[in-house]
């Protein structure tokens, strides 16, 4: 971690903040440490199509990010580049980290967001995005606009931080007319909507059910959302019987 640590240091230079292409250059010859080639192949493959991928595990980029976050992460954010997808997670987990109000993140996220180009990006971007209890209904309406994209990673980010942070008895019944409406074919949209009803059924069991019986998902979210319920370590063999016994052909 002495590299991690020396980032934050060296960013500045006799008292005086580095130019930023310096400081860019200088976090991007940090990853290039920690990358790991093995971990590059085996991620790789798991990410379809991403062909800038270093090969930093997660708990190394997030270290970073935190020290990025008690810093001056307006100008990182600022200076900082996409030229990985590592480069680009920092981003939005520096989001997640920094303390200040939503609303100064806001306009932040609104930037970010679009450059979400995979599930990982997305998955670890959102489980990063903390938020008071008192800001809880700021940050629900700000997802609305991400929930009916016709964007798939849009839709994805909207979902994913739902399951993460809204499956609470106040948010369920909007939460599964949202996920009636949403139509999209992608399948990374998909997914993370069947993700997000077997984590609602872990918690809320009869409503859940209930929803499912007369739900608007289409036959392969609803399918798909089954399947991970009976996967579930959470669920009872009766629960897995009758989500058997309720698929669709």
């Amino acid at each position: 971690m002495n590299s991690i640590t020396n980032f934050k240091k060296n960013s500045t230079q006799n008292n005086s903040p580095l130019p930023a292409e310096e400081q860019a250059d200088m976090l991007r010859r940090e990853l290039e440490r920690l990358s790991e080639t093995d971990f590059q192949k085996f991620s790789s493959g798991l990410v379809p199509g991403e062909v800038k991928m270093l090969g930093v595990r997660l708990p190394k980029l997030r270290e970073i990010a935190k020290q990025l976050a008690k810093g001056d992460w307006e100008t990182y954010l600022a200076c900082a580049r996409d030229d990985s997808m590592e480069e680009i997670m920092l981003q939005g987990m520096v989001l997640g980290y920094v303390r200040t109000p939503f609303f100064r993140k806001r306009p932040l996220l609104e930037q970010f967001i679009p450059k979400i180009r995979n599930w990982s990006l997305c998955d670890s971007v959102c489980a990063s995005l903390k938020f008071p209890p008192s800001e809880k209904e700021e940050v629900w309406q700000f997802l609305k606009k991400y929930l009916s994209s016709e964007k798939e990673y849009d839709i994805r980010f909207g979902v994913v931080m739902i399951l993460d942070h809204f499956i609470e008895e106040n948010y369920l019944q909007e939460i599964f007319q949202i996920f009636n409406k949403i139509k999209h074919d992608g399948y990374y949209v998909k997914m993370a909507v069947a993700w997000a009803v077997s984590v609602c059924f872990r918690r809320f069991k009869p409503e859940t059910i209930n929803y499912l019986t007369s739900c608007q998902l289409d036959n392969w979210t609803y399918n798909k959302s089954l399947q991970k319920i009976i996967e579930s370590r959470y669920s009872s063999p009766e629960e897995k019987e009758l989500m058997r016994s309720m698929k669709r052909t």
